[in-house]
């Protein structure tokens, strides 16, 4: 059995609280989900339902997805069990029901609109009585005055389980009749809760940028009377504006609020709570905006008939949604009766915005063996420490359409934005490396950083519209407005961290947008650019076999490998060419960039170690040793390039990653040997943490000055050499 911990938090009871777990097993270990339970502490069934999100060739599962019920005692934490081999299965007496477009979960039932412009519910049911106008549909207005309309073309089940329940609505905005821009409503509903969640998702399928006025949604009855009016702001504590007497009450987030204000949570885990609540002598709502500062600008305004959640306010800062781009905000309505007190429903919002959940050991990731070896058991603290604090220095941009990237403020210095920021949409995959942190430390903050930048990089840095087949699903370079340059190129399109985003939270657009930025490398290799033998070609394929490896290993489909052998070709007539994988630089010279190297040396082990080869070991091993015996300094560094006016020190840590996979293939110490001065070099600037003061930069709020890239660069091949070195006692 699996042993699954809750860390102390809340100083509140959590009764049958809504728990899940993304975990790795071992191939061949479980066949079959029916043998799957929960436990408790005790070691008694609880509440639980599991599915597989990926699969070992032989048809063992992978990757397990459970759904369970926790209690958690208040000031305490807890233990439960994933037991992957019962002989017993926990026996519901109810669960969530879905008919006919009807949502039942035992407290509340949910009428789903179809057809029917401008609404998502032809009514809700709570405790028996039906209600025409809890919830409306999301209400655009753009800054040219355009109002638009909606419609909900169909419903599809993402996931039915006993215990949860997520459908998705599809539709269009209207304009005179027109469509215009797509939207989805994404609908979680928990087993036994008055609550559910509900996400908005825009997507611009059109050819023009959409500049957004207001994005409001309304919710409560809608009829006259007197009704108490909540609205509700935390920081460290919650700040209310309470009305009883028929008045409204009103709150609000903006840049300028948060470049004062004082916060020292890692936001992605948390940063406060943001909500609205209307309630009158026959039912309360409570609409609460998840991670709301981190998405402004926001606004909640409660009056005495209902609440009017603004995901965007008319005249609070500025949202504008290029072509192609989408993004999701989620909000989280809970029916309560009207005699809950405040603390009551602002706690209930504060453990939405920060959940519990379950931490594992890094052993059930290491057993496992599907991510790569950056398991050490022989710990050097100061490596640890080191790796932890570059994962947490990057910078935070706040804003509906920034937040979960970072500027990098290397290229936007170097004026590759043309004066503008420049965005690095994930680039060298940064959820991956924090994937890994997460699976080799088990620290929660880790997994929040896969899911909040994995979330963005689904919604902005990839292309949902464009008429260019090209440009359609893939993920954009790193660039200024996160498209602005409308590049999209082999080297720079990623997928594991998507994947790994997956299994992690249950939610397959991370797989669907992983594959969709694989198509898009396929249509791209079959371009003319890349049907000319030569080093350039050899160093962008390079990068894709990366991702189309990535996705063989996932769906075990030979598709994705079809364009591997032919990659490596590339790699061949590029030695062959020169003698060695030399890249010209100059009119008149071809010399060694000890960073290109070490990343054809990585793309090819990828490849190697689903289909070794040993050609492909010869070649690698090639390359390696001429870098170190021609590319390395009197210190033991490596040089940056090959040329006089280039051969200073060498600070990429990729050539560690070079170095383990000689190590790897051989079991030479020398190779570790080698690369010491440079872990020592890169090693020595230590992260400065998000020490720079706040600054408010093209509609975002920006803490910190480092970008995501440096940890996602240097996560794998520090790691993985330290890993061998201290093996090794050479730290």
């Amino acid at each position: 059995m699996i042993k699954m911990n809750f860390e102390k938090v809340y100083s509140t009871d959590r009764k049958a609280e809504n728990c899940h777990i993304g975990l790795p097993l071992p191939e061949g270990q479980l066949y079959d989900l029916s043998r799957v339970a929960v436990r408790n502490s005790e070691k008694k069934l609880v509440p639980s339902a599991s599915r597989a999100t990926g699969y070992w060739k032989d048809g063992s599962i992978k990757w397990l997805f459970t759904r369970f019920e926790a209690d958690i005692p208040a000031n305490k934490g807890a233990v439960y069990y994933l037991d992957t081999d019962s002989d017993e299965a926990f026996v519901f007496d109810n669960g969530i029901v879905f008919e006919n477009n009807v949502i039942d979960n035992g407290e509340i039932k949910l009428y789903l609109s179809t057809g029917g412009k401008n609404k998502i519910f032809d009514h809700i049911e709570y405790r028996g009585v039906k209600y025409d106008a809890l919830v409306s549909m999301p209400m655009l207005k753009d800054k040219r005055g355009n109002k638009y309309g909606t419609v909900i073309d169909d419903w599809e089940i993402m996931e039915h389980c006993p215990l949860c329940l997520n459908v998705r609505g599809r539709g269009s905005h209207m304009l005179k009749d027109k469509r215009v821009f797509s939207f989805e409503i994404n609908i979680n509903v928990f087993r036994n809760k008055s609550a559910f969640e509900l996400g908005y998702r825009i997507i611009n399928d059109t050819d023009d940028t959409l500049n957004v006025e207001s994005l409001i949604i309304e919710s409560g009855k809608k009829t006259t009377g007197k009704a108490r009016a909540a609205a509700a702001y935390s920081n460290y504590r919650t700040s209310f504006d309470i009305n009883e007497e028929g008045g409204e009450a009103y709150k609000y987030v903006d840049a300028n609020m948060l470049l004062f204000e004082s916060n020292e949570h890692n936001s992605e885990v948390f940063y406060g709570t943001f909500f609205g609540d209307y309630t009158d002598d026959d039912i309360g709502v409570c609409a609460c905006v998840y991670q709301a500062q981190q998405n402004f600008p926001k606004a909640v305004r409660v009056r005495n008939t209902h609440t009017e959640i603004m995901l965007v306010p008319e005249d609070i800062g500025e949202v504008n949604i290029l072509s192609g781009m989408a993004r999701e905000q989620k909000v989280l309505f809970y029916l309560h009766s009207p005699d809950e007190d405040m603390q009551s429903i602002n706690n209930k919002t504060i453990i939405y915005q920060m959940p519990d959940k379950p931490e594992i050991s890094p052993d059930i990731f290491e057993k496992s063996g599907v991510f790569t070896d950056v398991f050490v058991h022989n710990k050097n603290y100061d490596m640890e420490m080191y790796i932890g604090a570059k994962a947490d220095e990057h910078s935070r941009a706040y804003g509906m359409m920034y937040w979960g990237d970072s500027p990098d403020m290397g290229y936007t210095n170097q004026g590759r934005g043309k004066g503008k920021l420049v965005w690095s949409n994930n680039e060298y995959d940064f959820p991956h490396a924090c994937a890994l942190q997460y699976a080799r430390t088990g620290t929660r903050r880790f997994l929040d950083y896969v899911l909040v930048n994995a979330r963005h990089w689904i919604d902005v840095d990839v292309c949902h519209y464009s008429r260019d087949p090209l440009i359609y699903g893939g993920q954009y370079e790193h660039t200024w407005d996160h498209i602005g340059a409308g590049n999209i190129v082999c080297s720079h399109e990623w997928v594991e961290g998507l994947l790994d985003y997956y299994h992690l939270s249950g939610d397959i657009d991370g797989l669907n947008t992983a594959i969709g930025i694989g198509e898009n490398i396929l249509r791209l290799l079959e371009t003319p650019m890349f049907q000319r033998a030569g080093e350039t070609n050899a160093r962008e394929t390079g990068w894709a076999m990366r991702s189309l490896t990535a996705l063989y290993i996932e769906t075990n489909d030979e598709k994705w490998l079809e364009k591997c052998d032919w990659i490596v070709g590339h790699f061949r007539q590029w030695e062959e060419r020169y003698g060695l994988w030399l890249s010209p630089y100059t009119d008149n010279t071809a010399i060694r960039v000890v960073f290109m190297i070490s990343v054809a040396v990585g793309s090819l082990m990828r490849y190697y170690r689903v289909r070794p080869d040993a050609d492909i070991k010869r070649m690698i091993l090639r390359a390696v040793d001429d870098l170190c015996d021609n590319a390395r300094l009197d210190n033991g560094l490596f040089y940056y390039k090959e040329l006089p006016s280039l051969k200073r020190l060498g600070n990429n840590p990729l050539i560690l990653e070079a170095l383990s996979i000689a190590y790897e293939l051989t079991g030479d110490k020398k190779y570790i040997e080698y690369g010491m001065p440079t872990l020592r070099y890169v090693t020595s600037f230590k992260p400065a943490g998000v020490t720079y003061a706040k600054r408010i930069e093209e509609n975002s709020l920006i803490q910190g000055n480092m970008g995501t890239k440096s940890f996602a660069q240097m996560m794998i091949p520090v790691t993985v050499f330290y890993k061998y070195a201290a093996e090794l006692g050479l730290l």
